[in-house]
Parts: structure tokens; sequence; C-alpha cells
């Protein structure tokens, strides 16, 4: 089987006015066919990143089908002034990216419902999507979802109150403050957040040094007004989403609560909730143990 970096083909399609990027990948012709896994990064992330678990997906018999949101990635960006920030107006845009994807690039590829894997900021706009239409996936695991964020020991009402007066001041395309300094040109293993794995973060790295272009730093004022909205809404539709789900969460995430997103899996009607131990906000990019035991939680789901 050549590899996802030596057979990946951008494929270009619309949301509106906005270009997104996306790509299939045909699964392994040696291997039972399963179907079809729509795969969607979370923020700041992009396709090349997800080559290894697109070929672990082909090999267990799954085409896989990915795209890059609005403002990340090799898809437009909405703020020209810095192509670095990440924002959106309103989660609404990304859930138009969403609709397109699916109509654009999933349902050409036929073989029934997908499956869906998704992570992070990915998975909080799959909720998205399943509030509205529960039964457009068989079946969806969640990694890490963007239930709750950590804001880093500050009171989450002094920072809904300074997010709110930022952009009543016309800043929402200003960066959170901190934010440019998590430019991945300027950060270290040290630094980073997200993995404990070296190697891997490494690899990112050595991506984001050759294709400068697809790196982002991190949300603006506007962004995270957005996302605050989003997810005191999704909290409202949790008893809506009926789709069957697995819910991982990283018992050393940074970046998520994990406490938060187990008792928001409690309240999904059919979800299962698996947390590991050890493990950091990126549980795809961790180390092999770690990873290990995310694709046993995930095979038993799927088997079931």
């Amino acid at each position: 089987m050549r590899s996802a970096g030596e057979i990946f083909e951008p494929l270009f399609f619309r949301a509106g006015t906005v270009r997104l990027r996306g790509a299939r990948f045909a699964a392994d012709p040696a291997a039972p066919p399963r179907g079809v896994c729509v795969l969607l990064n979370g923020q700041t992330e992009f396709i090349e990143k997800y080559f290894e678990v697109i070929d672990e997906l082909r090999a267990r018999g799954f085409a896989v089908a990915t795209m890059d949101w609005r403002g990340q990635g090799g898809s437009d960006r909405l703020l020209t002034c810095d192509s670095r920030k990440g924002y959106v107006a309103d989660f609404a845009q990304y859930d138009e990216d969403l609709a397109a994807f699916m109509a654009e690039v999933v349902a050409p590829m036929g073989s029934g419902k997908p499956i869906a894997i998704a992570h992070s900021m990915g998975a909080h706009n799959l909720l998205r999507h399943l509030a509205r239409h529960p039964d457009s996936v068989a079946k969806a695991v969640l990694t890490a979802p963007m239930v709750a964020v950590s804001f880093r020991g500050n009171a989450a009402l002094l920072v809904a109150l300074v997010t709110a007066v930022q952009n009543r001041l016309g800043r929402g395309a200003h960066w959170v403050w901190g934010m440019e300094g998590r430019d991945p040109h300027k950060m270290t293993f040290a630094t980073q957040m997200v993995t404990s794995d070296e190697a891997r973060f490494a690899r990112t790295q050595k991506i984001l040094l050759e294709q400068p272009g697809l790196r982002l730093a991190g949300a603006t004022w506007g962004w995270l007004a957005a996302a605050m909205r989003s997810m005191r809404w999704l909290k409202e539709q949790a008893p809506q989403i009926t789709t069957p789900l697995l819910v991982l969460g990283a018992g050393k995430d940074r970046i998520v609560i994990t406490a938060e997103t187990k008792a928001f899996a409690a309240r999904l009607p059919d979800a299962r909730y698996v947390e590991i131990a050890g493990a950091e906000h990126e549980l795809l990019m961790e180390r092999d143990e770690i990873r290990a035991q995310w694709w046993a939680a995930v095979e038993e789901f799927l088997a079931t």
C-alpha cells in the first residue's frame, strides 16, 4: 500500500464563497472493506498532520475523507492581515464547512453511512452537526472534544467579560493575549502542551517548517467569543444527539477540561466514555502505548 503522503492530492470545494481543501484516500485493497471514515481535525491542524492516522485507517479497510476547516491548513484564511491568526465570526460558519464537505467530498464516495473520527474542535463541530442530523453517520469517535476549554487558572466569568469587552472595542481580529507566542515556528517540545511524544511533535514541526503557509498560531478574541457561545449552545443540545458515540478523554489534557468532557458524555443518549490516563490533548499524536489504548477502545466500539 502506498502511503497517504505519496498519494495525497488536494481536492478543493466551496462552502459559500470560501474555498476549502479536502482529500479522499482509498482503503488498502488487501484489507476487508469497512466503508468510509470521515476524519475531522482540530483547531490549528491540517491534513498532512494526520497521514499516519489515515494510513492506519486505510490498513483497517476504511476509505478516508478529510478536510481543513476555513481559516486553517490549506483552506482560505479569513484574516488577510495575518494568516497565523485563528478567526471565525460564528461557529455556524463551520457548520457550512461540514455540510459542504459531506455533500461534495463524502457523499460521492458511497458505501452507505460513514463513520466519523473527530478531534477537539473538529469533534465540537461534528457534535453541532449531529445535534441537527443525528443519522448522518453510523457511529462517531470523539477524541478530547472541545466541550469546555481550560483558561489556565483564570475564572471563566472573567475570561467571558474580557472577551466581550475586547470584541465590543472592535478587537475581534486581535490576538487573545499570549496567542501570538504560540506560533509553531517559535514552539519547542518543552513549551508545547499537547503531546508527550517528542518524535511525533518533531514530525509536525518539520511539516510546518517545510510548508509555513499551513501554520496557525492561536485564537483571536473573535474566535474565542464564537467558541464560548457555541460551547454553551452545545451543552444545551446534548440530549438531542442520539448518534452512537465513543468519547475519549485525555487524563493529562491541558487544553480542554476532561472532567467536563466526562460530564457531557454522561448526558448523551447513546455514548460510552473512556479516559486514557497519562495522555495529553492530542491523543492521536501521542506515544505508542497511549495510541494502542486509543485504537483498542475504537475497535471495540466499532465492533459492537
